[in-house]
């Protein structure tokens, strides 16, 4: 049984879609324009295009005085445009987008310098453009002439270079071009810019030719993406035809075959096609298992929109306005920015890309001018809604971005929908600034949702609380005595610092802060500081954890002793005063008594009479309890030495 296989890209590509569009429509409203050069690669077209009144001139000089003028989507070099507009003609540019962005490169790189080099035939219009908005292009058809170029340029290799490629080229000659010029210019720019709409064709096109015994491609012979496709197919297949209308086909060239594959260059339009369908059906009598008819392709491109459609196409482009949409059908499918998200922080590359299947709610329906009107936020909206309703019943945790603060809370923006966060419910302490939550990114459940009313109400501290009792069940799960934590001071006491350590509070007792004798924790430490602690004990039924912060390994009194000995002047702390004397720190953990008798060389009522907490003083360490581990002090001894020491000189005078 034979068989027809049908390319899924074949035909019109959006570009080429756009410019016959615009030429139609210009034809339609009876306005004078020319075309200044086939506004694409189809003589059927553009005959057409000549019939209802569009003509096509070849030079600038045969445009009549008055008449606008219509760019083809191959585009025109700048000096075209400059010469249009000191001309005063009117202009519908129906150049390809895709195209026009490497004008914009090549441009950008000639004005800063660089040298621009095109991969793609000399002759071919779209290239003679492109090379039209740069100084000093260079021009290659494959790595062959560019090698020949490239060895000249070995003598420098440090001069900038930018290189393209023709839209409608192809992998094999692109890639080798690409790597040389990666390997021999040190100082390059390569932006690949062949269209993905060709590569998708040529791709389908060569998967069609491994699979059948016969291949027709259909377009103009002038069309260089078409002749592409052609040389593509026949590297995969013997019997490639190739065809601009169905009176070309020799029926007798494929009656034996069991199955052919077709194809169609991007300036071939429906009626073409159709064309070849029905010639082929003719001979082959519906005897042939169409894997994809020509009928149901038809019908798809000429099937009626509906407003409130969900519909689903292709993206072919994306400009800094809208995002272009193939639907399959006569109509070119669009969607404003404005409704492509309801997210202010999303950016249009980061929801879509070329080449990427979308499906779409269709707003507007323009059969006059072919035009279809779409909108992804509102087909969203949709679903998102039934997500956050969802989200009620599931307990789901949903992200979101804060969007603006109010009287009463803040708004996050969760999938396009405002939800409402109560300013108890942010999880920011009680007369925080709210407003410098704003763009953060948060998650929150969502605790009210009336549709109707479009109201959703959601809570940041409830996720919050659940991943604090996460983190401590886990903490409690694994805590063991001597287990060393990195936490965060939550708050202070005049009795030590509570200390989270991950869904967690221990307390770190004022005497396990420092080594020092300090009266108050904020002589340490304050709120906020990463700290590092141990645990000393915890009691998992009363949930407390008592924690450390001094380093056990360092023993104060070991240090103490091998650096002092009796008799050793000490330059010490007073930290407290008692009615019996005060106590001195000595070194961090190590304090010694100064009797009150040791404090002057004359009788004092009481300690504080000499003293103050804090003072600095000097003192001879007169005995030192290595069992006790306790130290005596003396002020009085140090003055006792100064004196027979002066004592000494003055006899020594004398």
């Amino acid at each position: 049984m034979r068989k027809v296989l049908l390319a899924k890209s074949a035909g019109f590509c959006f570009g080429v879609r756009r410019a016959v569009k615009l030429a139609q429509e210009i034809a339609e409203s009876g306005a004078p324009y020319v075309m200044l050069g086939p506004v694409i690669h189809n003589d059927h077209v553009i005959a057409q295009l000549a019939a209802q009144g569009v003509g096509c001139v070849s030079s600038l000089e045969e445009v009549p005085p008055g008449c606008g003028v219509i760019i083809r989507s191959h585009g025109e070099g700048k000096e075209v445009y400059d010469r249009l507009a000191a001309m005063g003609c009117p202009v519908a540019d129906a150049t390809c987008v895709k195209v026009a962005k490497i004008h914009e490169i090549v441009k950008d790189a000639s004005d800063r310098g660089r040298q621009v080099i095109i991969i793609g035939a000399p002759e071919h219009p779209e290239v003679r453009a492109i090379a039209g908005w740069c100084i000093g292009a260079k021009i290659f058809r494959n790595e062959a002439e560019l090698t020949v170029f490239l060895e000249e340029w070995k003598e420098n290799p440090q001069k900038p270079v930018t290189l393209v490629s023709q839209t409608t080229s192809t992998d094999r000659i692109w890639t080798p071009c690409r790597e040389k010029v990666k390997k021999e210019c040190t100082n390059a720019e390569i932006f690949d810019t062949i269209c993905n709409a060709t590569c998708m064709r040529q791709s389908e096109a060569q998967s069609l030719a491994e699979q059948c015994e016969a291949m027709i491609v259909i377009g103009d012979r002038k069309s260089s993406n078409t002749t592409r496709l052609a040389e593509l197919c026949r590297a995969h297949c013997p019997l490639v035809y190739h065809i601009s209308r169905a009176e070309e086909l020799d029926r007798r060239k494929v009656s034996g075959v069991a199955s052919v594959g077709i194809t169609a260059g991007a300036s071939t339009p429906g009626w073409i096609i159709k064309e070849v369908k029905d010639k082929m059906s003719e001979e082959m009598n519906n005897a042939m298992e169409i894997e994809e008819s020509f009928a149901d392709m038809l019908e798809k491109s000429i099937k009626t929109l509906n407003t409130g459609d969900k519909v689903t196409g292709v993206v072919t482009g994306i400009t800094a306005t809208e995002v272009n949409v193939d639907l399959g059908t006569k109509h070119a499918g669009y969607i404003p920015m404005s409704e492509l998200s309801d997210d202010p922080a999303v950016k249009p590359e980061d929801i879509v890309k070329v080449g990427d299947e979308i499906e779409t709610y269709v707003m507007r329906v323009n059969d006059v001018e072919g035009v279809a009107t779409l909108s992804k936020k509102r087909l969203d909206s949709v679903k998102n809604w039934d997500t956050i309703e969802a989200a009620v019943e599931d307990k789901t945790i949903l992200e979101g971005t804060v969007t603006e603060v109010n009287k009463g809370g803040i708004v996050v923006n969760v999938k396009g929908i405002r939800v409402f966060v109560p300013a108890s419910q942010t999880g920011m302490p009680r007369g925080a600034d709210l407003s410098e939550m704003i763009k953060d990114r948060v998650k929150l459940r969502i605790t009210e949702v009336n549709r109707s009313r479009r109201r959703v109400v959601g809570s940041i501290r409830a996720v919050q609380a659940e991943e604090r009792a996460a983190k401590a069940a886990e903490v409690w799960a694994n805590i063991e005595e001597g287990k060393k934590y990195e936490g965060t001071v939550k708050s202070l006491t005049s009795y030590g610092a509570f200390v989270d350590i991950g869904g967690v509070d221990g307390m770190v007792h004022v005497s396990e802060l420092s080594w020092s004798r300090i009266k108050n924790p904020a002589e340490v430490v304050s709120v906020g500081d990463k700290v590092n602690v141990y645990v000393i004990s915890f009691d998992p039924e009363k949930k407390k954890i008592s924690l450390g912060m001094k380093d056990h390994n360092e023993d104060p009194w070991e240090k103490f002793t091998s650096t002092y000995e009796v008799g050793s002047v000490a330059s010490v702390r007073v930290v407290k005063l008692m009615t019996f004397g005060a106590f001195a720190e000595i070194v961090p953990g190590v304090d010694g008594l100064i009797h009150i008798s040791q404090i002057a060389d004359h009788r004092i009522e009481k300690p504080g009479d000499e003293l103050a907490e804090g003072q600095i003083v000097d003192v001879k360490i007169t005995d030192i309890d290595y069992d006790r581990k306790k130290v005596s002090l003396s002020i009085r001894a140090l003055l006792n030495d100064a004196r027979a020491a002066e004592e000494g000189e003055d006899g020594e005078d004398a």
